[in-house]
């Protein structure tokens, strides 16, 4: 898949095997506009900006930059595909590369490079939750999921206030935009079922049919399971869960 360009020639990025809590988020099913708690989707977002290389960063009522010292900088992605919304999944780097390397050339990153790069950073300071795709090389994916697993063990960032595993009762719509700190997809998913519901309820009864029929197709390691993302969810009643960690799970690119 190619990456589509804006008419200045600009992009979107996906940053590679990593996911923030959701800022801006429209739900499908005229759902309306979704936030995670502000508080750890922000932090990635200013680390994000910091390092590149960013101060100073002022943003408008809706939380979009509206500027920064500099303007600009200088800075360098390595990617090798475009995702289905033609954004391209990279990781970012500060600075210009070392060497000789030009745009377009081909450049083997080992788990040693990947260190510098801003997805590596994040995971580290557990800003972010790991999020693999199967194209991601098995060396890079293993670095990533070590620092994701330390940070958690530290209680580092976000994983201080993660539910994701533990399970938590699902009791108001607000509770997932301003306390409840859950994986990215997982979110994303409850807040479109929920956007089924016009009454405003929350009501679990067909989350679980619901998740199915998203078939997000995904496999665990160092197991090797091949399944769908409705399997690692148990609902019961009100209470949610998911059954793997995230730095286990790896979903096929759709």
């Amino acid at each position: 898949m190619k990456v589509r360009l804006n008419v200045r020639g600009g992009m979107q990025l996906r940053l590679d095997a990593i996911d923030a809590l959701e800022t801006h988020y429209q739900a499908q099913n005229h759902g309306g506009m979704w936030h995670q708690p502000p508080e750890w989707g922000g932090a990635a977002s200013e680390r994000l900006l910091s390092y590149l290389g960013f101060t100073k960063v002022v943003r408008n009522e809706r939380g979009i930059v509206t500027s920064s010292t500099p303007d600009q900088v200088s800075g360098h992605i390595l990617t090798k595909f475009a995702d289905k919304y033609g954004r391209a999944v990279a990781f970012a780097f500060p600075g210009q590369r070392p060497g000789r390397s030009v745009d377009g050339s081909s450049v083997y990153l080992d788990a040693k490079g990947l260190k510098s790069s801003a997805n590596y950073v994040l995971t580290n300071e557990g800003l972010v939750y790991p999020t693999f795709y199967s194209l991601l090389f098995v060396d890079l994916r293993q670095a990533l999921s070590d620092a994701a697993v330390a940070a958690r063990e530290a209680g580092t960032g976000l994983w201080a206030d993660d539910t994701t595993n533990a399970g938590f009762r699902l009791r108001s719509r607000k509770q997932l935009s301003d306390t409840q700190v859950i994986m990215p997809k997982l979110f994303r998913r409850l807040v479109d079922y929920l956007g089924l519901d016009e009454t405003g309820g929350v009501s679990l009864a067909a989350f679980h049919e619901y998740v199915d029929t998203r078939d997000d197709r995904l496999f665990t390691v160092p197991d090797g399971q091949s399944t769908e993302f409705a399997t690692l969810v148990e609902v019961k009643r009100q209470t949610l869960k998911v059954t793997t960690e995230p730095e286990r799970i790896v979903f096929l690119e759709g």
